[in-house]
């Protein structure tokens, strides 16, 4: 099984990287924000790595940092979640906020994540709930207003990651009141 693999980054995309390590260009299936940290092409990475073997294909799943492999493979013995949902759902939600959201039952803020229905994240929170105690996760975030929730919905829907415009809509709506000052003030955070 390969574990952990270091080398040259020959191709990266969203969700998948290409490693050259030994003469061997090994492709890898990684999370979005792990590829918005990925270096330049041709330097060097090291990746963590979960080998996932199937009767008719090896899939490999890097990550940038062993918690989130962890978490990863946590994820994998919830009953109907495979890799790619788990990647999925590591891309669609930083790792401590879903930690503090399995954690504290929060479904409403899980079933937000593409892939993820009610009984899933139901599930997900049973069957984790009381095996995260090594994973820290994050403060629990403040309520968001409605016109901050329209904005946030309004930026998913235009495609950008839910994590990272989440977290530009909680600093844009600080001080805001209208739809169009938090919107465009979100956009400007997440296009730095």
């Amino acid at each position: 099984m390969i574990a952990h693999l270091r080398g040259l980054l020959l191709a990266k995309h969203p969700n998948q990287a290409i490693v050259e390590a030994g003469g061997v260009g090994y492709e890898l299936t990684i999370t979005v924000p792990a590829f918005s940290e990925l270096p330049e092409l041709g330097r060097e990475v090291s990746l963590h790595v979960h080998t996932h073997v199937r009767e008719d294909q090896i899939a490999l799943f890097g990550f940038l940092r062993v918690e989130e492999k962890r978490l990863f493979e946590r994820l994998l013995t919830v009953s109907g979640i495979g890799p790619k949902l788990a990647i999925t759902i590591l891309s669609g939600m930083a790792s401590a906020d879903l930690v503090g959201a399995l954690r504290g039952g929060d479904v409403a803020r899980l079933v937000k994540v593409p892939g993820i229905g009610r009984k899933t994240a139901e599930r997900m929170v049973l069957e984790l709930r009381e095996k995260l105690e090594e994973f820290t996760a994050s403060p629990a975030a403040p309520a968001r207003t409605s016109l901050a929730e329209d904005v946030l919905s309004a930026l998913v829907n235009l495609g950008y990651p839910s994590a990272a415009a989440e977290k530009a809509v909680d600093q844009a709506a600080a001080g805001r009141q209208e739809f169009d000052e938090i919107f465009r003030e979100a956009l400007r955070l997440m296009t730095k």
